[in-house]
């Protein structure tokens, strides 16, 4: 893995890059990750082409937020990179960052593939939006990660409990700082679902078995599949929205089949 450096309007974002030949596969990390978390994907993947893994602004070595912060500076993030680039993509978001690759595949053409695993939209996780903002004021990290795991993800008490003591809890904790700012956005912006339709690229959607009708992911995946009705759908078996992590060989084997399989 090398980095790239992209600059936006005084705002610096690091991406980890895999060299490869061919079109590059650019993937979109959601909240609560960064392009470490998915080293492990990008290392499985059948594929020779290159891939880029994005540090979203808010995730080190990349900048802050910044003022003004939206869904639509993600977006125009996101367009900068793909366009300082300048060839033909795969784009491919994770949950929130799905959410900015669908919302960025109805404002451009020449894509080659669109991917997203559960992108969510409003409202979502509203609810966490003042504990977290109070546990960040506190400087208290590790209560921040246990606000997003219990009441924004809806994992029980036991679960996050174990996580504590798993050694990926320190690597969570900084990525929590900027999780509240990060929702607020999200649920201030109305997708352009009428747009969905004309993405000219193929979609696919990834939908985690475990999470199919069931809240926070599965209902809010449903909305957006409903915009999609001319996306492939494809159900990750035995897995909820963290297959990233805990299933990586077989998320980088989706992956790998709707980049080849696109048309």
């Amino acid at each position: 893995m090398r980095t790239l450096r992209f600059d936006r309007d005084g705002t610096t974002l690091i991406a980890e890059h895999r060299d490869g030949d061919g079109s590059p596969l650019v993937i979109v990390p959601g909240v609560m990750s960064d392009a470490q978390a998915w080293r492990a994907v990008v290392d499985a993947l059948a594929l020779p082409n290159p891939v880029i893994v994005l540090n979203r602004r808010g995730r080190l070595p990349s900048d802050p937020l910044g003022p003004g912060y939206s869904v639509r500076t993600e977006i125009d993030d996101l367009h900068h990179v793909l366009d300082t680039l300048d060839e033909d993509i795969d784009l491919f978001g994770w949950s929130y960052g799905g959410l900015i690759a669908l919302e960025a595949a109805t404002e451009r053409r020449g894509l080659r593939s669109v991917i997203a695993y559960e992108p969510v939209s409003r409202p979502f996780g509203l609810e966490a939006i003042e504990p977290l903002r109070a546990a960040l004021t506190m400087g208290d990290l590790d209560q921040a990660v246990e606000v997003v795991k219990r009441t924004m993800a809806g994992y029980s008490a036991g679960h996050v409990a174990a996580l504590r003591e798993d050694p990926v809890w320190p690597v969570l904790r900084p990525l929590a700082h900027p999780v509240a700012d990060e929702l607020t956005a999200l649920n201030a912006h109305q997708p352009a679902f009428d747009r969905y339709r004309g993405i000219e690229a193929p979609v696919t959607l990834l939908l985690g078995e475990r999470n199919e009708n069931k809240p926070p992911y599965g209902t809010s995946f449903a909305v957006l599949a409903q915009a999609l009705p001319q996306a492939r759908l494809v159900r990750l078996p035995a897995q909820g929205h963290l297959a990233h992590t805990e299933a990586p060989d077989l998320l980088a084997k989706h992956l790998t089949d709707a980049i080849t399989t696109r048309s």
